[in-house]
């Protein structure tokens, strides 16, 4: 190492570098896997090509320190400074920067999947080629982001404890979750050039597979899916939310198979909301539930759309379920 300062080598030995002043210190390369790096100074250290993975950077003072193309999987930056520093190219799959500073940060072409970026400070920070699949994004401040090729698929905005709810742009995140904590917002939605499409349906593992492949055959005709997630705890009444949710959706599509949350969820929705049509989908082996034959009384709820296969869905998407939710909604308006 290249450090003006001096180093205890027993500590060093030991990965216990916390509370150390490391002012440009030059880790370039090196294996720091698993060391403590609990509020140490790396103010314009240069960590280029380390291995950080797992490391404890709780608190650690990271301003303009070179992290590019650092492997930081699993690594913990919770509340640390990273003002200004270089990130470009990092792995930080599985990293944890619950409240961590990333003003003026660069993290072009970062991959971040699965990330926990709650809390965090983002302005003018460059996400540009950065890969944010899966990141949780709760609480996040973010201000004239870089975002140019930027993969941003299954963001989560709600906090731990609450049903998860997925979208697919920083901003839109925020949005979002503004419109479902406010209550003078949520209702000023204009749902003719709303894009929200709300999916609702079981999410077991074989469930879940037929709802995501919704999801993104979704994205791929320009529309924004939102999924939400009703088989965790939550801490937030389910039925205001699934409400909320439905108010900003152009049209929903409810998979009805092997029912569970389904009949909660669609009473909530249906008999109050008449400018939102609703396209039912049912796996043809099963049958309608029992109740469900009440809702076809209410005539923005469309013919059952039976399937054989996640192939059949999605080569008749366009046929069997948008074009038949258009047309309802044309008719409603």
């Amino acid at each position: 190492m290249d450090n003006e300062n001096n180093l205890d080598i027993k500590r060093f030995l030991k990965k216990d570098l916390s509370k150390v002043n490391l002012f440009r210190a030059n880790f370039k390369g090196m294996d720091l896997s698993g060391f403590n790096f609990l509020k140490a100074n790396l103010i314009q250290a240069n960590l280029h090509g380390a291995n950080l993975q797992k490391a404890h950077l709780i608190e650690t003072d990271l301003l303009e320190a070179d992290l590019s193309a650092t492997d930081l999987r699993g690594a913990i930056l919770g509340y640390a400074n990273l003002r200004g520093a270089d990130l470009r190219g990092a792995d930080l799959r599985g990293a944890d920067l619950r409240g961590a500073d990333l003003r003026g940060a660069d993290l072009s072409g970062a991959d971040l999947r699965g990330a926990d970026l709650s809390e965090g400070t983002m302005i003018r920070t460059n996400f540009s080629k950065a890969n944010l699949t899966g990141c949780k994004i709760y609480g996040v401040s973010a201000w004239d982001l870089k975002l140019q090729g930027t993969i941003q698929t299954d963001l989560i905005i709600t906090p731990y404890g609450d049903p998860d709810i997925t979208v697919d742009n920083l901003e839109v995140a925020q949005f979002i979750y503004l419109l479902l904590k406010n209550e003078k917002i949520r209702y000023v939605i204009d749902t003719i050039t709303s894009k929200v499409v709300l999916i609702l349906g079981r999410f077991t593992h074989e469930r879940k597979e037929i709802l995501d492949a919704l999801r993104e055959e979704l994205r791929k005709r320009n529309y924004s899916p939102v999924l939400f997630d009703f088989e965790k705890p939550a801490n937030r009444d389910m039925t205001e939310t699934i409400s909320t949710l439905a108010h900003m959706a152009r049209f929903i599509i409810a998979d009805i198979t092997d029912a569970k949350s389904i009949p909660q969820e669609l009473q909530a929705i249906v008999p109050d909301l008449p400018s939102v049509p609703v396209q039912p989908l049912l796996e043809s082996s099963y049958r309608e539930y029992a109740m469900f034959e009440h809702f076809k009384k209410y005539p923005w709820v469309l013919e059952t759309y039976y399937y054989n296969s996640i192939e059949e869905v999605l080569g008749s998407l366009k046929e069997k379920v948008i074009n038949p939710a258009e047309k309802k909604l044309q008719e409603i308006r």
